[in-house]
């Protein structure tokens, strides 16, 4: 009896369904091979898929954006003169800011004080700081994803995210004199602005998760991150001037926004690829008994061997 199309399509679907089964196991297959060879290359990238690198990283940025630009309004408006300079070395010396931005910089930082705190007020000010909080916790998601840290694994005070915030206000203040090594040139600043990026990170992810994971585990992401951060901001040097001059002629303030935008995307990108690689090799077996790691959630989850009956 000849088929008609109803079976012919359900044959059709069938085959299709038992070849897309035969490539599924195939890539099973495969991934156990490469575990198997590969472990930290594959452990690394199971955890970027954990994390979602992207929609993490652009999340962050985004909070950044948002708190950075209030912020710098009310630095200018409350600041003192000396902190608002140093604040404006600091960015020109992250940046290599040129005339005309740093032009428009100079205006935000050095307004006329009295409109400027009119137009602010107290209450636009505590505002601009709870909203700043969001940065502090966009963080401590991307932290609990890398360490893979269920969401209620961690209950932080809440005085750690203005405390993270300040200290990176601070940081970020002080970021021209230590690039300089304090008068003493590129040979130490370049030293300095490592070390501190890595004892920045290294607290930060201390703090924004609770003390769950203890100082030893948390250095090689500490360490990843702030080199991978130090060599982006040298080629901040190099791009940045010419694309905010080239955005600012062309598109006005708006051009500006988008390439500050883009790049904080990109810093983003690299500081959560660089967190969770960290967290990926202080968990692998090699580090995680010298550092006292705690166990990945694949160590977690594989079920104990069990013994054989004597």
């Amino acid at each position: 009896m000849p088929y008609g199309p109803p079976q012919r399509a359900a044959g059709a679907l069938m085959a299709a369904g038992g070849r897309t089964g035969k490539l599924i196991a195939r890539a099973k297959t495969a991934h156990r091979r490469a575990e198997s060879r590969y472990p930290v290359v594959t452990h690394f990238a199971d955890r970027m898929v954990s994390v979602n690198i992207f929609d993490s990283a652009t999340r962050l940025a985004a909070q950044c954006f948002l708190t950075a630009v209030p912020l710098l309004f009310v630095v200018g408006a409350y600041a003192p003169a000396a902190v608002r300079s140093r604040l404006a070395a600091s960015l020109r010396a992250m940046f290599g800011l040129t005339s005309p931005v740093n032009a428009e910089l100079e205006q935000v930082l050095q307004p006329t004080a009295d409109s400027l705190r009119q137009t602010t007020g107290i209450v636009g000010v505590l505002m601009v700081l709870l909203s700043a909080t969001a940065v502090s916790r966009a963080l401590q998601r991307l932290c609990k994803r890398a360490w893979e840290i269920p969401r209620a694994g961690t209950r932080v005070a809440l005085w750690r995210w203005p405390a993270w915030l300040f200290l990176w206000l601070g940081f970020l203040v002080l970021q021209a004199p230590v690039r300089d090594g304090f008068g003493a040139g590129a040979w130490l600043g370049v030293p300095l602005t490592l070390a501190g990026q890595t004892g920045l990170w290294w607290w930060t992810q201390h703090l924004l998760l609770g003390g769950r994971i203890g100082w030893k585990p948390l250095l090689p992401a500490a360490l990843i991150t702030a080199i991978a951060l130090s060599a982006l901001t040298l080629t901040a040097r190099l791009y940045m001037p010419r694309a905010l001059d080239r955005a600012l002629a062309e598109y006005g303030s708006l051009g500006t926004v988008f390439v500050l935008l883009s790049w904080l995307i990109v810093v983003c990108v690299t500081a959560a690829v660089s967190v969770s690689a960290g967290a990926v090799i202080a968990q692998e077996p090699f580090l995680a008994d010298r550092l006292g790691s705690p166990p990945s959630l694949r160590d977690r989850t594989e079920p104990a061997p069990q013994q054989q009956a004597p």
